[in-house]
């Protein structure tokens, strides 16, 4: 992610984090599989629409924050004290925007999938700030000054080594 960060133009190499780039790309693919489950769960299987959002919003985050831990924000943060912050900004992101706004929307007639999709944008913002700076604050001191996490280096046989 940081070496595509470095190739954006207009100057959005200096305002976009490396850890934006991968959380939107990890949160894009677990998104899909909110969409999935969702409708397998309330399209096929016609289980209530809070039923159905709840399942494929806890499966969905709960793969996003295995991914995000490993691939993207790469913290070694305890367990024990990452785990019950996550699932508080998990449930108050749920009773906000997921279970809230999508059935807000529903109930004045919008679709139930583009209520989820209206209601995913507004998540994102807030899971990715509470993800930054709250959940994975651990590695907020891995970057660099400019506060960009550094970059692998490269060793002669083009594996990437980790700097620390």
């Amino acid at each position: 992610m940081t070496a595509i960060t470095r190739r954006l133009p207009f100057g959005l190499s200096q305002v976009v984090a490396p850890s934006l780039l991968g959380y939107l790309l990890i949160n894009l693919c677990t998104f899909f599989l909110d969409l999935t489950v969702l409708a397998i769960a309330h399209g096929v299987l016609k289980w209530p629409l809070p039923v159905s959002v709840t399942l494929s919003y806890g499966t969905a985050s709960a793969t996003s924050y295995v991914l995000n831990r490993v691939l993207n924000f790469r913290s070694h943060g305890a367990l024990g004290t990452q785990v019950p912050v996550y699932v508080a900004v998990t449930l108050s992101n749920y009773l906000i925007f997921v279970l809230g706004l999508t059935d807000l929307l529903a109930a004045v007639g919008v679709f139930f999938e583009l209520a989820r999709v209206i209601a995913a944008v507004c998540e994102a913002a807030y899971l990715y700030c509470m993800m930054r700076w709250v959940v994975f604050r651990d590695t907020l001191g891995a970057g660099k000054a400019n506060g960009k996490p550094e970059a692998p280096e490269l060793s002669r046989t083009g594996t990437a080594q980790d700097p620390r």
